[in-house]
C-alpha cells in the first residue's frame, strides 16, 4: 500500500537421434577456434589480449573434439534407447556462453560459469514468488559471493514490484514520479544480458499507471497479467499483456478496467487470473467510497468471471489446488477468505455462497498469501508500508485451508508486510521492525531472528534457495543469510550510491532463476547478480 506523497515514503539431450545433424555444425564451430590453436603467433597475442577469453575458448575447442570423436564412434542402439529414456538434465551450450563471455569481458563483468544459462521453464503457470510456497526460486542453485552481471535502470524508476523470470526472459514493472504524476512501464528482458525485449509505457495515448503489483505469466508463457496503480489511484486496470511479443511497445491482449487500483499481484489457475482491487482510504484508513472487491478474469479473452467483496484486499491471493481462492482483507477487513472460485451459475445450481470461509485477524491482512500443505499463512499488522502505528503490532497467522480454523498464531511484535517464504518445515518472515524470523511451521515457535540493516524495516519478501535466505531492507540492502541460524554471510548495496534513497521504497523482493538473483530498488534500478560460488 504506497502512497507516493507521503512524507516518509528441457533441452532434450544433444545425443539423442543427432549425431549426423549436428556434425556440420560443430565442425563449423570449431573452425576457427582450432585455426588459432594450431597458429602459435595468433594463441599467444589473443592469450595476451583476452586471457580469460582464450582459456575458455580452449576448453570449448577440447570439449568439442571429444564430443566429435562420441558422435562419429556411434552407438548400440540398445545404448541410444537408454540414453532416450533417462530424465533429461540441463545441457551447457558451449557456444552461447563462449559468445556471452566475451560480451562480459568488454564490460568488464564477471566470468562465471553458468552465468549464460536459462532458467528452467515450468510446467504451471508463474506468480508472485514463482508458486504459492513463496520462495522467489525456481529449484534451481543458489547463488552466493554475488557479484552484479547487469542493471536496467530509466531516471526516476522506483522499482516497487518485484521480477518474474520464465526461461530466458525476465518481466519486471516499476513507477516513476515527476512534477504532475506518478506513471509506469510494464517490460521485458532478456534474462542474461538485460537487453530490452519490449516495454509498455502506453496503451493508445494514455499512459500506465504505476505499477506495485508484480506480474504472473501462464502456464504455457503466452500472457503475462498484471495490476496497475498506487493506493490513491482509481481507475486503474488488470492488464494482460503477451509475453513473447516482436513488438518492442508491447502488445496487449485486453484490459479489463476497475473503479480502484490494483496493488495486489494476480494468481493464475488454469485459463482464471484473480487479483484483488483495493479499497481507497483516507488518513484514518477509512474507505472513501468502494471497499474493494476479489476480481476474476478469463486470461483467454479478457471476460469478467466474477466478482466477490472484500474490503481492501491489498493481499496477494494463492489458488488452491480445488480452485479456492485465498485472499487476505486489509484495512476495514481485518480477515483472510477462502473463496470458491465456479461461476456464478455453477454456484447457484449447488445453493452455494461466493465465500467458502472467513477467519478474522486482530490486525489488517496485507501480506501475500501462502499455502503448504494444508496450511493457510498470512502475516498480519497495525502498520502499513509508510506508515508506522505508534504502538506497532504483528502476526503470522496459520490456518486449516479447507475449514479456516486457527491452527496457531506466532506474535512477531511489528507488521509481516511481505511474503512468507515456506520450504522444509521452515517459514521465513520479513518484519517491519527490521527483523527477519524464522519460524517452525508446525508450531509457529521461533527458530532464529536476525536484522538485515540494523532497525530499518524488512518490508520485502525474502527468497530461500538451497540453504541461504536473501533478505532485503527498506533503506536498500540485500543480505544472504545462513538458512540454519541466520547468520549474516555477505551484504550488498542495491540503490546507487550517487542517487539518495530518501523515500525508503526498496520493497521489491528477490528472486532467484537460473542461478542467478534478480530483484529492484528505490534508486538502483532493476538489477541481475550472478554467484562466484554456488551454495548447497
Amino acid at each position: 500500500m504506497i502512497d507516493p506523497n507521503a512524507d516518509s515514503l528441457a533441452v532434450v539431450p544433444i545425443f539423442v537421434n543427432a549425431g549426423t545433424a549436428l556434425l556440420p555444425a560443430l565442425v563449423a564451430g570449431l573452425t576457427s577456434v582450432l585455426a588459432v590453436l594450431f597458429k602459435p603467433k595468433e594463441l599467444v597475442r589473443a592469450c595476451q589480449r583476452r586471457p580469460l577469453t582464450a582459456g575458455i575458448s580452449g576448453l570449448v575447442a577440447v570439449a568439442g573434439i571429444v564430443l566429435v570423436i562420441v558422435l562419429m564412434s556411434g552407438r548400440p542402439a540398445s545404448a541410444r534407447a537408454m540414453k532416450a529414456s533417462a530424465p533429461v538434465r540441463p545441457v551447457t551450450d558451449w557456444a552461447k556462453y563462449a559468445v556471452d563471455a566475451l560480451e562480459r569481458e568488454k564490460a568488464g563483468l564477471p566470468l562465471i560459469m553458468g552465468a549464460g544459462k536459462s532458467a528452467a521453464v515450468p510446467d504451471h503457470a508463474i506468480g508472485f514468488r514463482f508458486d504459492s510456497g513463496r520462495c522467489g526460486c525456481d529449484g534451481g542453485p543458489a547463488p552466493i559471493k554475488l557479484a552484479p552481471l547487469w542493471k536496467y535502470d530509466e531516471e526516476d524508476a522506483w522499482f516497487l514490484s518485484s521480477p518474474l523470470v520464465r526461461g530466458d526472459r525476465v518481466y519486471a514493472a516499476y513507477a516513476v514520479k515527476d512534477v504532475a504524476s506518478v506513471s509506469g512501464a510494464l517490460f521485458c528482458l532478456d534474462a542474461v544480458t538485460g537487453k530490452q525485449i519490449w516495454k509498455a509505457e502506453k496503451i493508445d495515448d494514455e499512459q500506465l499507471k504505476a505499477f506495485f503489483s508484480s506480474p504472473a505469466v501462464t502456464k504455457d508463457g503466452k500472457y503475462v497479467v498484471i495490476g496497475q496503480g498506487l493506493h490513491d489511484d482509481k481507475d486503474s486496470d488488470l492488464l494482460c499483456y503477451e509475453a513473447n511479443s516482436g513488438n518492442p511497445q508491447g502488445k496487449l491482449h485486453w484490459r479489463v478496467k476497475t473503479p480502484l487500483h490494483i496493488e495486489s499481484s494476480p494468481a493464475i489457475s488454469g485459463d482464471m487470473v484473480v487479483a484483488g482491487v483495493g479499497a481507497i482510504e483516507d488518513a484514518a484508513h477509512k474507505a472513501v467510497g468502494n471497499p474493494g472487491f476479489v476480481l476474476a478474469v478469463r486470461i483467454s479473452d479478457g471476460k469478467e468471471l466474477w466478482r466477490c467483496q472484500v474490503n481492501d484486499p491489498e493481499s496477494s491471493p494463492a489458488i488452491g489446488e480445488d480452485g479456492t481462492v485465498y485472499i487476505g482483507s486489509g484495512f476495514n477487513g481485518n480477515a483472510v477468505v477462502a473463496i470458491r472460485s465456479q461461476t456464478d451459475d455453477e454456484l447457484s445450481e449447488k445453493k452455494l455462497s461466493r465465500i467458502l470461509w472467513r477467519t478474522e485477524s486482530p490486525y489488517p491482512v496485507t501480506g501475500a498469501i501462502t499455502l503448504v500443505g494444508d496450511l493457510v499463512l498470512v502475516g498480519a499488522g497495525n502498520s502499513d508500508y509508510v506508515v508506522t502505528n505508534p504502538h506497532p503490532a504483528g502476526l503470522v497467522l496459520a490456518l486449516d485451508a479447507r475449514t479456516g480454523k486457527e491452527k496457531w498464531r506466532a506474535d512477531m511484535g511489528d507488521a509481516v508486510l511481505g511474503a512468507i517464504a515456506a520450504r522444509d518445515g521452515k517459514l521465513i518472515c520479513p518484519v517491519r521492525s527490521g527483523e527477519v524470523i524464522a519460524l517452525n511451521q508446525a508450531d509457529g515457535a521461533i527458530l532464529w531472528r536476525q536484522r538485515v540493516s540494523d532497525k530499518s524495516p524488512a518490508l520485502a519478501g525474502p527468497a530461500l534457495a538451497g540453504n541461504y535466505v536473501y533478505a532485503v531492507s527498506k533503506d536498500g540492502f540485500l543480505a544472504v543469510l545462513d538458512l540454519k541460524d541466520g547468520t549474516v554471510i555477505e551484504k550488498h548495496q542495491l540503490n546507487d550510491q550517487s542517487k539518495p534513497a530518501e523515500m525508503g521504497l526498496s520493497l521489491s523482493s528477490p528472486l532467484i532463476a537460473g542461478g542467478r538473483l534478480y530483484v529492484g530498488s528505490e534508486t538502483g534500478g532493476l538489477r541481475c547478480f550472478v554467484g562466484g560460488k554456488v551454495g548447497q
